[in-house]
């Protein structure tokens, strides 16, 4: 449920007196005024509970004896063009200097459409929002109370009574209602009072759509963030979450990588016993199935395993052919290597060694202007 508190300012004559003012006040609760009153039953009214809170919102409404309304008109205006062009006419009209007025300008729907202007000046304001500050509130609009005051039918002017106060509404004009001055500013027109039911339905229009505003200019709030304290609770506990899983990943693989390492060892060892090999631990097994192998020559002892190393180092230097090839029993590889270059050799040379395998090079000239070396190659890295 959407719930509006629509507060009237007092007006400076007011606040500048010794006794404390008790502006008026309504609270509308979805477009239905639900209570009112001019005393300050509004503090019970604003402060109880509810279960939107962030629905709810203040209205404050500016006295029609401090801020009179005037609409000018410019037909052939855009809606921007004829609020701009309306502010610098009220401007112009106004007396006092420019520095210290707040002339705020209302902007049309359409072309064509007269534009609202209130002049303020910058101490009413100053007025207004410390008065509100100090009771805990802060306004989401500041409307003009004579700006909710319908236009008149023609040759008419209309009374109203809005927030305590009498204001007298022309066809360009609104202000606070004078029984001397009245007489005369109608002239040959007819004033009649407003009924109550319209000036009601005008008001929550404002509410909705305000003819303008005049926390604008200097005036507009300053945006502030505010945090939801269910949005940090929740931020922290996903927090909470990723540290969690960020730990448990790497225990969980861990885990699993020392069970694989297990079972894999439990079928080292159980394979190891097929082969007639009593084994407590997969490195004993071996240790005794590679002194076996190299027993009977086979193994990494055998001659196919640096061999096929050799071999893969060869072909990825092209340049580097094999003159000659030996392999002993304890698994050494004896070669003799030639190429164009020293550093074709050299590429040969580190690349078995990248394999692990123990390297030794004894350089030569070859007698037909490469360059040779003969080279030992320990089959057990």
């Amino acid at each position: 449920m959407a719930r509006t508190l629509v507060l009237w300012l007092p007006s400076q004559a007011a606040l500048s007196g010794e006794d404390e003012p008790r502006p008026a006040w309504l609270r509308v609760d979805d477009g239905v005024i639900v209570d009112s009153g001019q005393d300050d039953g509004w503090v019970d009214a604003w402060e109880r509970p509810q279960d939107n809170a962030g629905d709810d919102q203040l209205i404050a409404l500016a006295p029609a004896a401090d801020i009179p309304l005037r609409w000018y008109h410019y037909p052939d205006a855009a809606p921007a063009q004829a609020a701009a062009a309306a502010r610098l006419d009220a401007l112009r009209d106004s007396l006092g200097e420019a520095s210290a007025l707040h002339v705020v300008a209302g902007l049309p729907a359409e072309a064509g459409q007269a534009v609202p202007v209130a002049v303020a000046t910058h101490g009413a304001m100053a007025a207004w929002t410390d008065w509100l500050k100090a009771r805990g509130l802060s306004a989401a609009a500041i409307i003009p109370s004579a700006a909710t005051v319908p236009p008149p039918e023609p040759d008419m002017l209309w009374t109203a009574e809005v927030g305590g106060e009498a204001i007298v509404r022309t066809a360009d004009r609104a202000f606070l209602s004078d029984p001397e001055l009245d007489p005369l500013i109608a002239g040959e027109r007819t004033i009649a009072p407003l009924p109550a039911e319209p000036m009601r339905e005008a008001l929550l229009l404002s509410l909705v759509t305000p003819p303008l505003d005049l926390l604008s200019g200097a005036w507009k709030p300053k945006r502030s963030w505010s945090v939801d304290p269910a949005l940090v609770k929740l931020a922290k506990r996903l927090l909470i979450a990723l540290v969690v899983v960020s730990v448990l990943i790497p225990v969980v693989y861990a885990v699993r990588l020392m069970s694989d390492t297990s079972r894999a060892d439990e079928a080292a060892v159980a394979t190891a016993k097929k082969a007639g090999v009593a084994a407590s631990d997969a490195a004993t097994a071996e240790a005794e199935l590679d002194r076996r192998l190299a027993t009977a020559g086979g193994g990494p002892l055998a001659f196919s395993v640096p061999a096929s190393a050799l071999y893969d180092a060869l072909r990825d230097t092209p340049g580097v052919s094999l003159k000659t090839l030996a392999h002993r029993t304890d698994g050494t590889l004896t070669t003799t290597l030639a190429a164009p270059r020293v550093d074709d050799i050299n590429k040969v040379l580190l690349a078995l060694q990248a394999r692990g395998y123990r390297i030794t090079a004894q350089p030569m000239a070859g007698t037909d202007g490469q360059q040779m070396a003969n080279v030992t190659i320990r089959a057990v890295p």
